[in-house]
Order: C-alpha cells, then structure tokens, then sequence
C-alpha cells in the first residue's frame, strides 16, 4: 500500500469534508453549530477553529474529545468511522487521487472494489462505472455553488479518463459516455461561474468523447448544452446552428427538443429576429407538455426554466413590458440556487428596461445578495449590464 504523509484519521477529515464541499472556514462553522448553548461560548474564534482544522488535516494536532464529537456530529458519523482505521484502504485511494468519499452512499464492499480498480483499471466492471454514475449524479444539483461543483468533479473526470484509456474493453465504451457527461456538467459550471472560456473547453471535450462513443444522442445532447454557453450576441448565428445541428443528429425526445429550441430561440432574440424566436419558444413549450419522456441525461427544462428563458429573449428584443408579464405571473422561486439568482439578475434587468427604477434597484440587490451566497458569477455579468435610466426631474413650483 502506498504510504501517505499524514495519519489515517486526518486523510479521513480532509476527504469528508471536500466531498461535502465545505472550506475549513464552513466546517468551522459547522462545528460551532453542533454544539450546545453552553459549549458553544466556550469554543474559540471561527478564526482559531478554522486554524485547528488545518492543524488537524495536516496531521500535527489530533482533535481533543470536545472537538472530536463536534466534528463526528458534525459530518454525521460515529467516533470509529472518523477515527479508527478500519477503512484504510478506502480512505487511501480518496485520499490520493481526489476522488470525494460520499459517507454513508456505497458499501464498504464497493469501497474497497472500487479502490482495487484505480489500483488495476483492468479490474474495472459494471459495479465500477455505477459507483462512478452515482457521484456524478450527486453532484448535478442547482444548490450547489459552480466553483465547488468544477473542483471536485475535475478528479472525478481523471479516473474516469484513466479508466476509459486502461479498462478491458467490455467497459472502456460506458466509460467514455460518462467521460463526456461529466465534461458536459463541468462545462455547464463554468459557465454559471462566469468561465465562458473554460465553459467551451470542456464543452469540447464533452464533444469529442460523445463522438469517440458513436452516441448520436449524446452528442446531440452536448451540441444543444453548447447553445447555450453564450449570453452575448457576438455569434448569434452560431447559436442556432448548433441548436439545430442538435436536432439534426437524432430524432430528439421531448425534453431534449425543447432544450435544442430553447438555445434556438436565444440566438434568434440575440440577433433581433422576432418571429423565429416567438416561433422557436412556441414549439420548445409543446415539447414540454409532451409526456412520456425518458432521457437518462439530467438538466433544468422546466417550466421555470423555460420562463426564464422567454423572459431573457424579450428583454434581448426590447420588450421588457411583456417580460414583466411573464415575471410577475411566474415570480423566481425563492431558492438559494444560481439559477434563482440568474432568474432574479434577468428580472431586474427587465424591470429597468421598463423605466420601473425602484423594482430594478431592489430585484438588483436580491439577486446580487443571492448570486454572492452562491456563486453565481454568471448572474453577477448579467446585473453588470443592466442600465438603471435617471429619474424624472421633478417640476419645481415657483413661489410668486
């Protein structure tokens, strides 16, 4: 076994503690949270808490009993499964290759199957690319903050790449279709993160496996996701093509169509055609309402969605009254997710097309509030352009 430069236990702090996505700092946080009234103002600074949990990962200070039941309730385990070293071997191969340990997901069993696949690629089974899925799948939440979703899925996607260059060949194929989902989701975060470079990347690299793979589906999927990665009307023609090569590819399902026309009709308003944009919207709603659809590949179509969608190409046509329609009868849910706070920035926006200044100054400063807390950088550019028009002067009454 490879020998690594800290002790089990603080390996094991480190890899539950990025697989949940926390800093130190939330950690920190964390710990204070699961204490009682009464310990609570016996603990330290956030300052100090979040010094000792570096301590502790580096394996220079072990917890005291305090600190080692804040940090079991803390993360939701029990005192062996943090600090005995039954799953050493487990707590190993996360810990050297980045993978994140989802406590309380997998059997020890598949743990340990797993690990003897990084170890041995030619070990790799159906078993192995289910464990691979099923992190993947955890990780496609809207709650989730993009910076956070892009780091720990970038090691996610080197073991998956590993496994499609050495696996034996009854599994190198499922391999690669995952390899390009992941790339896809990766690509999705740098996009809501404000990365429109790093965004087309891996877009591309989703591109290319889909293709390596022979999936027609899949890479229809990718080009409909790529329509999408632009806010700008640099290329709006280039917008449409690719949702229509999308759709050219396949025979599409419902969502996947909707999805294609969505992106679609976002050029056309980008470039100020407004009958095909009206047309496209038109038809990527009826997909909508289309039952019976199984797609395997899991992104945001919803009705929420597709709102929101209108509501940006109105506002790129200059009809922000008529977003405002569709607003005020469809409000954002109030979640703390980037699509909210994204929904909210194209809200205020709208609003201050309108010439409506103190709803666009007070939808600016949720959304901002909310695109803070979530990361979403990519809402941050779109409150950069709104264009909050002076006030009226008011008409001065002259005293005679």
């Amino acid at each position: 076994m490879v020998a690594i430069d800290v002790p089990i236990w603080s390996a094991r702090l480190q890899v539950l503690r990025r697989a949940r996505l926390w800093s130190r700092r939330e950690l920190g946080k964390r710990l204070a949270d699961a204490a009682d009234e009464a310990a609570r103002d016996r603990l330290p600074t956030l300052e100090t808490l979040t010094w000792l949990i570096r301590l502790w990962e580096a394996g220079e200070r072990r917890p005291d009993e305090r600190y080692s039941e804040l940090l079991c309730r803390a993360f939701g385990v029990d005192e062996a499964e943090l600090f005995v070293g039954d799953a050493a071997g487990t707590t190993l191969w996360h810990y050297l290759t980045g993978i994140p340990l989802l406590s309380g997901m997998f059997t020890a069993e598949e743990e340990e199957r797993t690990g003897r696949a990084i170890e041995a690629p030619q070990r790799a089974d159906d078993g192995t690319i289910s464990y691979f899925k099923a992190v993947l799948d955890a990780y496609t939440r809207t709650d989730l903050r993009p910076a956070d979703v892009i780091n720990v899925l970038r090691p996610v996607f080197e073991g998956i790449e590993e496994f499609h260059r050495d696996a034996s060949s009854p599994v190198r194929r499922a391999f690669l279709l995952l390899a390009a989902e992941n790339a896809e989701l990766i690509s999705r975060m740098h996009h809501e993160a404000g990365d429109p470079g790093g965004a087309l990347v891996w877009s591309d690299e989703a591109i290319r496996d889909a293709r390596e793979a022979a999936d027609t589906l899949l890479e229809a999927y990718t080009l409909a996701q790529r329509g999408g990665l632009s806010d700008t009307a640099d290329d709006p023609g280039q917008i449409v093509d690719l949702a229509v090569a999308a759709r050219e590819r396949v025979n599409l399902p419902p969502r996947m169509d909707a999805l294609s026309r969505h992106h679609e009709a976002q050029g056309h308003a980008l470039a100020g055609d407004r009958d095909m944009c009206r047309r496209r919207l038109e038809e990527s709603a009826q997909s909508l309402a289309e039952p019976g659809d199984d797609t395997r590949y899991r992104f945001d179509c919803s009705i929420e969605a597709h709102n929101t969608l209108c509501v940006g190409c109105l506002v790129d046509l200059g009809y922000a009254r008529s977003a405002i329609e569709i607003l005020e009868q469809e409000p954002p849910k109030a979640l703390s997710t980037y699509a909210t706070a994204y929904a909210m920035a194209r809200m205020a926006h709208a609003y201050a097309d309108a010439h409506e200044r103190e709803r666009a100054v007070e939808t600016a400063r949720q959304a901002l509030v909310l695109a803070r807390q979530t990361g979403a950088l990519r809402a941050l550019h779109e409150l950069a352009r709104v264009q909050l028009h002076p006030r009226q002067a008011r008409r001065k009454r002259i005293l005679l």
